[in-house]
């Protein structure tokens, strides 16, 4: 475990320190693409952010080849170098997308031979174990084109779900701790070496997340761009497939004697590797097929871009942008976790997952309610941020409201309506054109 943590504190320090850096060279570089109608940040922000998150991607890799515990992964396995070899191509078509924009269809051609590239180095499904069946052997063809597919649709789900503020990075950090703690207790608690490749990406990808989350928090410095978004994208689909197929039952020592449920309940470890990549990005997934629905009905191009996404209905029923990233990282946390919890048999790890579960929902809850507001205690309000403490009105603030010229006559004002950017779940808030007239010191 320290050599995991080690790995995740390197990659988390090298993507951190090397965003300011990156936020500078895209500013030089032009990579500040102009507003757009679906966009919900209001001044011109640069991309690039997958650059810091590569290196930090081939700084964990590359102390984890020196670690003496987990030098034995590069040297029995060759899905380090796979990931590494598609990584950096998806990485090279995400740069040059956040530069110069190129069309969608190249940019699916270039995921596929990302995924082909990783497939040719090892990096495939080998089989499946399918409830009821057993493990069933996929042909090299069929094993070729699931392992696309499932790269294609966790890239294009995580890009599709990066429209807020810290929302892809924060969502995919959550994700990949679940599956590390299922990996993890796959290779350490049963012996499993299989699993060690999958545990490793796992940790590097919180590591990258992590890391890039402090520039990328709401109001975000820099953003990751197709670059970033594409790659953990990338890198969560590897641990998935890593995954997938490469558990023995009988390495496992299941005892699958009794009842047919104590055997299914026995044997769910076995098949959690079917469930974790679409619990993964279940929330992603699920933003990816409506949308490709909504555009198809309305007559569009299923690669056209809108703002019908779930974050932006989330937006427009009165969340603020905070909120509404919290209450996606909750729902992932929820999905994620509860799904490894269903995989633990001893209780005490039972109780760490559902514990996490419990907290998940409780938090998913108390952010749903529309009038909640948390304050401080008195005594403790000097240690929270200003919006937790409670404040005394001491007169009643002015309507806002919008001058508009009638010549040299007092400016006609007319109410300014809370619109989607000016409202949050607790209360409508309306944005003043000038401050003075809303009893703003500022």
């Amino acid at each position: 475990m320290r050599e995991y943590l080690l790995t995740l504190c390197i990659t988390a320090a090298v993507t951190y320190l090397l965003t300011g850096p990156v936020r500078k060279f895209a500013i030089v570089a032009g990579a500040m693409p102009e507003i757009r109608a679906r966009d919900v940040h209001r001044e011109p922000t640069p991309r690039l952010g997958g650059i810091a998150m590569f290196f930090g991607l081939c700084a964990g890799l590359l102390v984890a080849d020196h670690l003496a515990n987990l030098d034995k992964v590069f040297e029995s396995s060759n899905e380090p170098r796979a990931l590494l070899s598609g990584a950096a191509l998806i990485w090279l078509i995400g740069v040059l997308d956040d530069k110069f924009e190129i069309d969608a269809l190249i940019k699916l051609g270039g995921q596929m031979i990302a995924a082909g590239v990783m497939v040719m180095q090892g990096l495939t499904i080998l089989w499946l174990p399918i409830p009821g069946v057993g493990t069933v052997s996929l042909t090299q063809w069929q094993g070729t084109l699931l392992t696309v597919a499932l790269v294609v649709i966790t890239i294009n789900a995580v890009n599709f779900v990066d429209g807020l503020d810290g929302l892809a990075a924060g969502m995919v950090c959550i994700a990949a701790a679940a599956f590390f703690l299922y990996a993890y207790r796959i290779w350490y608690g049963y012996g499993i070496e299989a699993a060690a490749p999958a545990t490793l990406f796992a940790a590097i990808l919180m590591g990258m997340c992590l890391g890039f989350l402090p520039h990328n928090m709401h109001p975000a410095r820099i953003f990751m761009g197709d670059s970033g978004s594409m790659l953990i994208g990338l890198v969560l689909a590897a641990g998935a497939i890593s995954m997938t197929g490469q558990i023995d039952p009988d390495a496992l020592k299941l005892n699958l004697g009794g009842s047919t449920r104590d055997t299914t309940h026995a044997m769910l470890p076995v098949f959690i590797p079917l469930v974790m990549p679409l619990t993964i990005i279940a929330i992603p997934f699920a933003d990816l097929v409506l949308a490709i629905v909504r555009r198809t009905w309305n007559g569009q191009s299923p690669f056209a871009a809108d703002r019908g996404h779930l974050h932006h209905r989330l937006l427009e029923i009165g969340h603020s942008h905070s909120r509404a990233v919290l209450i996606m990282y909750f729902w992932s946390g929820l999905i994620a976790f509860g799904a490894v919890a269903y995989s633990v048999h001893s209780a005490s790890g039972m109780w760490v997952v559902l514990t996490i579960v419990a907290l998940s929902f409780v938090g998913l809850v108390l952010l749903l309610l529309p009038r909640f507001t948390p304050h401080a205690p008195r005594w403790a309000e000097h240690l929270v941020p200003p919006r937790y403490r409670r404040r005394r009105r001491t007169a009643v603030a002015e309507e806002p409201y919008e001058a508009t010229e009638q010549g040299d006559d007092e400016p006609e004002r007319t109410p300014i309506p809370a619109g989607v950017n000016g409202a949050t779940a607790i209360g409508a808030r309306s944005r003043f054109t000038d401050r003075r007239k809303a009893g703003s010191s500022r």
